[in-house]
């Protein structure tokens, strides 16, 4: 690829402002993660409970990223953008000045959180209008690179709370959030040939079509797996090897950095070599490598590694999946990625709960991780199933110059 060319195909701008946004947003979509084991001591709650509350945001943010979705093609990438950046900052400041003090109270926070892991739905389509097909993989993907934010969580959430106070936390993260929300409001600017909006009918539309449900399962195994593990590494370290908190984020953190850095190259990689041969890859090492860590690995070290080559796989097919959703659907391309993070946010949502259950139940983690390997497994069947129509369909050659 041309890099002069990619750069002068967009609007550099606002591409980096939707990253931004999109990074700082994550950090704390997933907050509770980090800070889980400080709360549950306080608050006495349980494995499954612990799981819970490290899901409960994965699961709201699912749910408003189609609320998120429709908001774009209704308002404007950037107007839902900001719409949901103040929810965030009202929620954290009441955390922060009232305190959490119950189960139900932190569960209803991670409500509120949810809206920030919506922000998916405004980011990318932010940045994706302004590029054309042969440079949205790699344009998706840097802002689809906003998923590093989790990693900010991990590494510095665990050690202000040692040092401050969990609750305490909730203020601090309001400053770069803060800082960023002005930034966006300067920086970011509409595609000047967005599409018209569409009523809610026409949305529904999309759905009658199966490619999009292949869209959203595809991401619910590559999304889900990646933000399902970022909420719930922390708990894990410190239930499985004993390290303390701010450790467990360091090693959460190093896993979260790998599947965010990569999600560019995942796009990269897709415009080169095709979106589906590259998923193919990436399911398969998700799989084998989430089954390995299943079976309790006897150090925190190799866990480390097998989680950080589970997470590489993970984040490269994000960054897959997303070079091909804007081929397939580049009118609707507001509402599907509504839906498609919507499932990616389920998928999520899933795994970080699974995981306490399974511990709660059986004591131990690994029918959690096995049953996840099975459905990143069966993502790779279905995608050899549909591979062959894509690229004889919207795929063919006399009909986009993207590689699918």
């Amino acid at each position: 690829m041309d890099k002069k060319s990619f750069l002068q195909a967009g609007h550099t701008p606002t591409l980096l402002a939707a990253f931004l946004y999109f990074d700082l947003a994550f950090m704390v979509w997933v907050l509770l993660g980090p800070l889980a084991v400080g709360i549950a001591a306080d608050l006495g709650l349980s494995h499954a409970q612990k799981g819970l509350m490290v899901a409960t945001p994965v699961l709201a943010g699912a749910l408003l990223r189609l609320v998120m979705g429709v908001l774009v093609d209704r308002l404007s990438p950037k107007k839902a953008a900001i719409i949901g950046q103040i929810i965030v900052i009202a929620a954290l400041a009441y955390a922060w000045v009232a305190g959490v003090h119950s189960f139900s109270e932190v569960l209803v926070l991670g409500l509120f959180l949810g809206v920030a892991g919506a922000s998916f739905a405004a980011a990318l389509p932010l940045a994706s209008r302004w590029y054309p097909p042969e440079h949205q993989g790699t344009a998706m993907g840097i802002a689809g690179a906003g998923n590093s934010g989790t990693a900010f969580a991990a590494l510095f959430a665990p050690g202000l709370a040692m040092a401050f106070g969990w609750s305490n936390v909730f203020g601090l993260a309001l400053i770069p959030l803060v800082i960023v929300f002005i930034a966006f409001c300067f920086m970011a600017k509409d595609a000047p040939d967005a599409p018209p909006p569409k009523t809610f009918g026409e949305y529904l539309k999309v759905l009658k079509d199966k490619d999009a449900w292949w869209f959203m399962f595809f991401y619910a195994v590559t999304f889900g797996g990646f933000v399902g593990l970022a909420s719930s590494l922390v708990i894990y370290f410190n239930t499985q090897y004993g390290l303390d908190p701010k450790m467990a984020g360091f090693f959460t953190a190093g896993c979260v950095f790998a599947g965010s850095l990569v999600r560019p190259i995942g796009g990269n990689v897709a415009d080169r070599v095709g979106g589906v041969k590259s998923l193919t890859l990436m399911y398969i090492f998700a799989a084998f490598f989430l089954a390995i860590v299943s079976f309790g690995l006897p150090e925190a070290w190799m866990a480390l590694v097998v989680f950080v080559c589970a997470m590489l796989a993970l984040g490269m097919g994000n960054g897959a999946v997303f070079q091909l959703v804007p081929q397939r659907f580049r009118k609707e391309i507001g509402v599907m990625t509504g839906l498609v993070g919507m499932a990616g946010g389920v998928g999520g949502f899933y795994l970080a709960s699974s995981l306490g259950y399974s511990k709660q139940l059986t004591g131990s983690y690994q029918a959690g991780f096995l049953i996840f390997a099975a459905l990143a497994l069966t993502a790779l069947i279905g995608l050899t199933a549909v591979k062959t129509r894509w690229r004889t369909t919207w795929g063919a050659p006399h009909l986009t110059s993207a590689k699918i």
